[in-house]
């Protein structure tokens, strides 16, 4: 198990909150801890938008329990069918994410209405409040991590494991239930890198000039994390059809080879190359990392020794070529946006030394 950031975040809005909460005399401290636990965000961004949310959601469910409680009383099922009615103005407004802290707030006002209910409604909404806008303190002062650095570095580590279990793929040089288990965890790897993407994606510029840069970084990382997935569809084809890609003529295995190694090794100097650890070609032109008339005349005269059209092991040949051929055709085109960006930011990359997660 890894303690990151959030797990330190949370832990010091809790003590926050609940500080602020007996400072300020509250009866009921506790439910300040309760909502910095709801409000904690890994983002200043969702931070913000979570602050918004959760006193709307707040609200609706303050004045529905004092609604309920003057109108109807306080027993049990009341406090249920108000609960029903919070949730459901809440997906309709759609802020469902405050649906916990908006029913905890309405328990919490319904469950002791007492004499003087309204100031007492006012206080545990005042105290929910509290730990929200603790949540939203210790977010801004602990800035979140450089998700541009994590969501390279997850691209990266994982276009490197790709890379070397295709190049002992082609080499049938490799543990086949091994790389079966390696699979999976590679495609956890791409879910890690969408959800780094979008957190990247929310971080705010405040200025044109880091606003354009990081536009253009966001298109190439979009292509590094779909070039990454093509690499992984071949991959997954080499291993599915390796019966296939033994039985085929010499030549061909050997033209298939030399192939995706030119493709593999393209597509690690481009990830290089973006954080400066390669130079640019002077010749901006984009390089072709793949012989794609080689390989289809090759497939067209593989076909002719198979006449029988029922025969499953051209399909599945086909299969192998068309991934290789899409997967080289990302790497070009991932070469072009790495070449363009350059042009305009003449190296300006700001990844830092991978951090330990």
């Amino acid at each position: 198990m890894k303690l990151g950031a959030r797990i330190f975040k949370t832990g010091i809005a809790i003590v926050l909150s609940l500080y602020l909460a007996q400072l300020l005399d509250s009866p009921a401290p506790v439910l300040a801890g309760i909502a910095a636990i709801f409000a904690i965000q890994p983002t200043i961004y969702r931070s913000y938008l979570t602050i918004v949310e959760q006193i709307q959601g707040n609200l609706i469910g303050a004045l529905l329990a004092v609604i309920f409680v003057l109108l109807l009383g306080n027993h049990i099922i009341i406090i249920g069918l108000a609960a029903i009615i919070v949730i459901i103005i809440n997906l309709k407004l759609k802020i469902e994410n405050t649906i916990g802290l908006s029913l905890v707030t309405l328990v919490s006002i319904m469950e002791t209405p007492g004499t003087d209910f309204i100031p007492f409604a006012g206080i545990r909404f005042s105290t929910i409040m509290i730990g929200v806008f603790s949540a939203f303190v210790v977010n801004l002062v602990f800035l979140p991590p450089k998700y541009e650095n994590k969501l390279y570095f997850k691209i990266a580590g994982t276009t490197e494991e790709i890379i070397r279990w295709i190049r002992l793929s082609t080499r049938h040089d490799f543990d086949h239930n091994l790389l079966k288990a390696d699979i999976e965890k590679l495609k956890d790897n791409l879910l890690k890198m969408g959800q780094f993407y979008l957190m990247y994606k929310e971080e705010r510029s405040y200025f044109r000039k880091i606003s354009l840069e990081k536009s253009r970084k966001l298109v190439i990382f979009r292509q590094m994390t779909s070039t990454a997935k093509r690499a992984l569809d071949t991959l997954k084809k080499l291993h599915r059809f390796e019966n296939e890609l033994l039985h085929l003529p010499e030549s061909f295995q050997q033209s298939i080879q030399e192939q995706l190694d030119s493709v593999i090794y393209h597509h690690e100097q481009l990830m290089l190359r973006f954080i400066g650890k390669v130079p640019t070609p002077i010749d901006s032109e984009t390089s072709n990392c793949i012989n794609k008339k080689e390989l289809f005349d090759l497939f067209l005269t593989h076909q002719k020794l198979y006449s029988n059209q029922e025969d499953l092991h051209l399909y599945h040949t086909m299969q192998i070529i068309s991934s290789i051929i899409d997967y080289g055709e990302q790497v070009e085109h991932l070469d072009t946006l790495i070449t363009s960006f350059h042009s305009f930011h003449h190296n300006e990359i700001s990844i830092e030394q991978k951090e330990i997660e």
